[in-house]
């Protein structure tokens, strides 16, 4: 791949994405962000890939923006309102594809998720956190309200606890973030790995179209008003329905046997 802040490997139709720049506690610099928004991009058009899983080395998950490169895009000529813009578009453009690429990806996190890192997390599918874990969208405490991690945020947690670490700056333990809805599940940190690998091989292991239908009409019936939710996923059972593995699915159920899902 020639990344020099990610690494990648594959375990079956799970990819395994490490966040690699531990002296810069995995920051998303300018080439953190394009190696892993192109990564994520060849993952999505990958067929034989089921799930993601996230993860990052060294003592951090991920420390948000790298406020270093930020400083230096202020000395543009016009104070930096060209470099922030893009900078914050090809942000949010990394998390929408998390949002609508087929596969679901896991937050596997440890250490600290701050500010945008805790946006990262916030817009994976789902999260396993080591205990220990803190969370935060801390940027008021340096001057900078975290408005693009508020969208995930608020989309995960209670509204008042969302405007509540928005406003103080105050982090979340890891049982606190399982207890509000950001996390799914807290292990020991010896068992975080094996944890997420569990988490991703069960998910791989269903039938891979129905998990990306089953995805995208999640997060789209949620933006609709209940009638037409209705509308939207009936389609998607629908088509669901006439996909050939739904009929090897139904069948192995009936006849008491495990399905294959081979040729899927």
């Amino acid at each position: 791949m020639g990344a020099e802040r990610l690494s990648c490997r594959r375990e079956g139709a799970v990819a395994h994405l490490v966040l690699d720049d531990p002296g810069r506690l995995n920051a998303l610099s300018d080439a953190m962000l394009a190696e892993l928004t192109a990564e994520l991009g060849a993952i999505a058009a990958d067929p034989g890939c089921r799930v993601v899983v996230l993860s990052a080395a060294g003592k951090a998950f991920c420390a948000g923006h790298d406020l270093k490169e930020m400083t230096a895009g202020r000395q543009a000529p016009d104070g930096g309102a060209g470099y922030f813009a893009d900078l914050f578009a090809r942000c949010s453009a990394l998390m929408r594809l998390i949002r609508t690429m087929p596969q679901p990806v896991i937050a596997q996190v440890h250490g600290v998720a701050a500010a945008a890192g805790c946006q990262l997390v916030a817009s994976c599918d789902l999260a396993v956190a080591a205990e220990g874990t803190r969370f935060g969208v801390n940027g008021v405490n340096i001057g900078l309200f975290c408005s693009t991690p508020m969208v995930a945020l608020s989309r995960n947690l209670p509204r008042k606890q969302a405007f509540e670490m928005l406003v103080t700056g105050e982090f979340l333990d890891a049982t606190r973030a399982r207890e509000l809805g950001l996390v799914n599940r807290v292990v020991p940190a010896g068992q975080l790995a094996a944890e997420a690998a569990a988490m991703a091989e069960g998910i791989a292991a269903k039938l891979g179209a129905a998990v990306r239908i089953g995805k995208g009409v999640f997060y789209d019936q949620l933006e609709l008003p209940l009638d037409q939710a209705y509308e939207l996923t009936s389609a998607a059972m629908v088509a669901n329905m006439l996909e050939p593995g739904t009929e090897e699915g139904i069948s192995a159920f009936l006849e008491k046997r495990a399905p294959d899902y081979r040729q899927d």
